[in-house]
Protein backbone atom coordinates (compact mmCIF):
# COMPACT_ATOMS: atom_id res chain seq x y z
CA UNK A 1 0.00 0.00 0.00
CA UNK A 2 1.25 3.46 -0.88
CA UNK A 3 -0.04 6.85 0.12
CA UNK A 4 0.96 9.96 -1.82
CA UNK A 5 0.05 13.56 -1.04
CA UNK A 6 0.40 16.15 -3.80
CA UNK A 7 0.64 19.52 -2.04
CA UNK A 8 0.34 21.53 -5.26
CA UNK A 9 -3.16 20.13 -5.93
CA UNK A 10 -4.09 19.19 -2.34
CA UNK A 11 -4.77 15.64 -3.50
CA UNK A 12 -4.19 12.37 -1.64
CA UNK A 13 -3.79 9.11 -3.55
CA UNK A 14 -4.08 5.81 -1.69
CA UNK A 15 -2.84 2.89 -3.77
CA UNK A 16 -3.98 -0.51 -2.50
CA UNK A 17 -2.87 -2.65 -5.44
CA UNK A 18 -0.69 -2.55 -8.53
CA UNK A 19 -3.55 -3.90 -10.67
CA UNK A 20 -4.49 -1.53 -13.49
CA UNK A 21 -7.75 0.35 -12.96
CA UNK A 22 -10.60 -0.50 -15.32
CA UNK A 23 -13.30 1.79 -13.91
CA UNK A 24 -13.57 4.88 -11.72
CA UNK A 25 -16.53 5.43 -9.43
CA UNK A 26 -17.29 8.81 -7.87
CA UNK A 27 -18.31 8.51 -4.22
CA UNK A 28 -18.85 12.26 -3.92
CA UNK A 29 -17.47 15.36 -5.58
CA UNK A 30 -14.07 14.87 -3.88
CA UNK A 31 -13.58 11.10 -3.53
CA UNK A 32 -13.03 8.62 -6.37
CA UNK A 33 -12.47 4.86 -6.31
CA UNK A 34 -10.56 3.05 -9.04
CA UNK A 35 -11.60 -0.57 -9.56
CA UNK A 36 -9.83 -3.38 -11.39
CA UNK A 37 -11.44 -5.80 -13.85
CA UNK A 38 -12.71 -7.93 -10.93
CA UNK A 39 -14.37 -4.96 -9.21
CA UNK A 40 -11.75 -4.75 -6.44
CA UNK A 41 -10.61 -1.33 -5.21
CA UNK A 42 -7.09 -0.58 -6.44
CA UNK A 43 -6.88 3.09 -5.42
CA UNK A 44 -8.73 6.00 -3.89
CA UNK A 45 -8.26 9.66 -4.77
CA UNK A 46 -9.25 12.42 -2.34
CA UNK A 47 -9.40 15.90 -3.84
CA UNK A 48 -9.16 18.94 -1.49
CA UNK A 49 -7.66 16.50 1.01
CA UNK A 50 -6.71 19.08 3.65
CA UNK A 51 -10.38 20.05 3.99
CA UNK A 52 -11.53 16.52 4.83
CA UNK A 53 -8.45 14.83 6.33
CA UNK A 54 -5.47 15.69 8.50
CA UNK A 55 -2.74 15.67 5.85
CA UNK A 56 -0.18 17.09 8.30
CA UNK A 57 0.03 13.83 10.24
CA UNK A 58 0.01 10.22 9.11
CA UNK A 59 0.00 7.32 11.55
CA UNK A 60 0.32 3.67 10.64
CA UNK A 61 -0.36 1.13 13.33
CA UNK A 62 -0.34 -2.61 12.84
CA UNK A 63 -2.20 -4.61 15.46
CA UNK A 64 -0.97 -8.17 15.90
CA UNK A 65 -3.42 -11.06 15.97
CA UNK A 66 -2.40 -11.73 19.58
CA UNK A 67 -3.42 -8.22 20.65
CA UNK A 68 -6.95 -8.66 19.29
CA UNK A 69 -7.68 -11.50 21.74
Amino acid sequence: MRIKYFADTDTTLLEFSTNPPEETQELNENIYLDLDSQGRVVSMTIEHASQSTNVEEFLYQRISADAAV
